[in-house]
């Protein structure tokens, strides 16, 4: 006993890292392997039981008992990213009150249900975020900031889960982030001034994150959000709100959350800008080679899986267009395939079954607050040129409902809804559609 004792000393001293199992396993070559492990898993963050980590992805993908489900999180939710395996659900929270907690929310899914498992705190304030496709490193937008975290320590619990953070000098309100598909460069839409930043990855992970790997900028139009590689990587889409001053597009659009009919319009659309990826690495104020008119405060956009279709959400002129990306190329100004009326206001747009189903948020973010119940709209991608009849139903959602992520198992749509302060997930196999919403 008195060397079992011993043991639990060590462990109890060394709680906070994995150094403690390392130490028994040095002094204690006697105890069996099973004996070991048992000791290992008593290797708990400060305040925090470790989460069993599901053996099968199987178990972790399991349908719900109901097809739609709701978690409630301490702050508001922007972005949710789950784990290639579906096990895993980070969410970037940011402070919506007393008691509410800004950082990373991080929820395990298994046999069917889904739970807060901790947050895991951070400085600045986390929106749009994104994992390498090693699965190494989440990437978050933190308006004055890019945060670095670790995946494995956000799932275990165990260590200091953010890595480092990439500070501005100035702030520039970065809202959103994406890496290439080989891990090298990262992109952060800055909204507040203007720019993409093009930041090397590589050298970021190896220098600790310091500035000098920030290659540059790449200039568009104000209010910039939407960072979506072609399928090939090749080529970035990004959105701005409102076309560049030098554009000289006329003034079509009256500012949000007025009624149009009694609004003077003030502002020339916004715009889909195509980036050269390769360029973008080693000129970035280059990097953009095309650019087409997108409605209103366009926003989010995806991506057919071919990427030849790309549908913007149209926020101010409550509509989801679809662009031929060949011509944004050859012809932007008729790259124009459809528009579809969606819901008030939509900001979050995802590619589902193939490509044969699109899935839109109906945010409502300028009239509704905290209880206000809002929709996903779920539309027919073939018949979207028809514009009227395109809408196949909807899907219930809370307030301000604003990104939408699939799994990768293209089962569960994740939705957050950031005045309401959930996750929602949705069982694709068992959609629990409405009647299209009427306007």
């Amino acid at each position: 006993m008195q060397k079992h004792e011993t043991v639990m000393d060590i462990v109890s001293t060394h709680k906070s890292s994995y150094r403690a199992c390392l130490m028994v396993n040095c002094l204690l070559r006697g105890l069996t392997a099973s004996t070991l492990t048992v000791l290992c898993l008593l290797v708990l963050a400060p305040g925090h039981a470790r989460a069993e980590e599901p053996a099968n992805p199987r178990h972790c993908n399991q349908a719900s008992p109901e097809p739609v489900t709701f978690i409630e999180l301490p702050g508001r939710p922007f972005s949710a990213i789950p784990t290639r395996d579906g096990c895993w659900v980070f969410v970037t929270l940011t402070p919506s009150g007393a008691g509410a907690q800004n950082g990373i929310a991080v929820v395990q899914r298994t046999g069917g249900k889904a739970s807060l498992v901790r947050v895991v705190p951070t400085e600045g304030f986390p929106l749009g975020m994104v994992l390498t496709h090693d699965g190494k490193l989440a990437i978050v937008a933190g308006l004055d900031r890019v945060i670095f975290l670790d995946t494995d320590r956000l799932i275990s619990g165990v260590g200091d889960a953010v890595l480092g953070y990439l500070q501005y000098e100035q702030a520039p309100r970065n809202i959103y982030v994406n890496v290439t598909p080989d891990d090298r460069f990262l992109f952060v839409s800055e909204e507040g001034i203007r720019t993409i930043t093009v930041i090397n990855l590589a050298k970021a992970r190896a220098s600790g994150f310091q500035r000098d790997s920030i290659v540059g900028k790449i200039p568009v139009g104000n209010s910039p959000v939407a960072l979506t590689f072609s399928p090939d990587g090749r080529l970035l889409y990004t959105t701005s709100q409102r076309a560049p001053q030098d554009s000289g597009w006329p003034a079509e659009c009256t500012p949000e959350g007025r009624d149009p009919a009694q609004s003077t319009p003030q502002f020339p659309q916004g715009a889909v800008m195509v980036v050269d990826v390769a360029r973008a690495r080693t000129d970035p104020a280059h990097a953009v080679v095309a650019m087409a008119p997108a409605g209103c405060n366009p926003v989010r956009l995806a991506l057919s899986p071919k990427g030849d279709v790309a549908y913007v959400t149209a926020r101010g002129d409550h509509a989801l267009l679809a662009l031929d990306t060949g011509k944004l190329m050859r012809d932007p100004q008729h790259a124009l395939l459809g528009r579809v009326a969606v819901g008030t206001s939509p900001v979050g747009v995802v590619v589902a079954d193939k490509g044969r189903k699109i899935f839109v948020t109906s945010s409502n973010r300028f009239a509704g607050g905290v209880d206000d119940r809002q929709f996903v709209a779920v539309i027919d991608a073939a018949r979207v040129k028809a514009g009227a009849i395109v809408v196949l139903g909807t899907i219930p959602a809370g307030a301000f409902p604003r990104e939408l992520r699939l799994t990768a198992d293209q089962r569960t749509l994740l939705v957050t809804n950031f005045t309401s302060n959930t996750l929602e997930l949705v069982d694709l196999a068992r959609l629990p559609l409405a009647p299209p919403a009427k306007r």
